[in-house]
């Protein structure tokens, strides 16, 4: 389940998606994730889905590859529709057992609400998978710069942010390693109630935080040794500059947004 964490990998491909400015593809990420939180129709499920399965198939990364990100948040998928089916309330009662009561809109929210998550996952997944992370500090810092007039350290934050998505991967790989040895050992990670599976995954937690410290002094070693510093005066050896293909992108963002307000207007389901 740990190499199903597809969140901070990157995929390489030839692909429109890939060559596009890494600017749009976060913008792009941030409309979408929004776009899910302002409708509760199914039609603008439908028109996510559609979008998204249109990305996918442009940006050339296998299907099965951005469902794997699912997996790991199985079980706080089924919470959430759980919370959701038995604390909501309405007029149109399904079932009703001594104090848990199961209304039509209970389903309604719990099915709108585990689409949102896997569209909020597989969507955050796609942006990761088809950006460097390289390219997703550029955008960032970019998109942020302006920020540097009131103080606020765009140039680390987004240093920071690209160097937690490139330990994801790395860390997982790492877990796995862990996690290996153990059972070599004898360790048994499955058997026994929820208490006793917490404390035996202290045997990988502690070498895990051992390890993932001791690659951020190296790594902050390695970045003294060669007297890096952020800020004004860094050049760029690949500045961003937009293009033909990335301004219609935009526009194709625009048309999404437009849709997604059409079927909330228009379509009443």
């Amino acid at each position: 389940m740990l190499r199903d964490i597809t969140i901070g990998q990157y995929y390489p491909a030839e692909s429109a998606i890939h060559r596009l400015d890494p600017r749009v593809k976060v913008v792009a990420t941030f409309i979408y994730i929004i776009s899910l939180f302002c409708f509760k129709q199914l039609s603008g499920y439908i028109i996510a889905a559609l979008f998204f399965l249109c990305m996918v198939k442009l940006s050339r990364v296998p299907f099965k590859f951005i469902t794997r990100g699912i997996k790991p948040i199985i079980f706080m998928l089924i919470f959430t529709a759980a919370l959701n089916l038995l604390w909501t309330s309405g007029e149109n009662v399904l079932i009703k057992a001594g104090f848990i009561t199961i209304t039509a809109e209970g389903v309604k929210k719990m099915v709108f609400m585990a689409l949102r998550l896997v569209f909020l996952i597989i969507g955050s997944s796609l942006m990761t998978l088809t950006t460097t992370p390289n390219q997703l500090t550029d955008a960032i810092e970019s998109l942020f710069k302006p920020l540097n007039k009131v103080k606020v350290p765009v140039h680390e934050i987004a240093m920071m942010m690209s160097i937690a998505l490139r330990f994801i991967p790395i860390l997982v790989e790492e877990t796995d390693k862990i996690m290996k040895a153990q059972l070599a050992r004898g360790a048994d990670f499955e058997s026994g109630n929820v208490i006793q599976r917490i404390k035996s995954m202290v045997p990988i937690f502690i070498p895990l935080f051992v390890s993932a410290a001791r690659r951020a002094n190296d790594l902050a070693l390695a970045m003294d040794a060669r007297c890096y510093h952020g800020g004004e005066g860094r050049t760029k050896m690949k500045p961003l500059k937009y293009k033909k293909k990335d301004i219609a992108a935009y526009l194709v963002m625009l048309c999404y947004i437009c849709l997604i307000i059409a079927a909330g207007r228009i379509l009443p389901v």
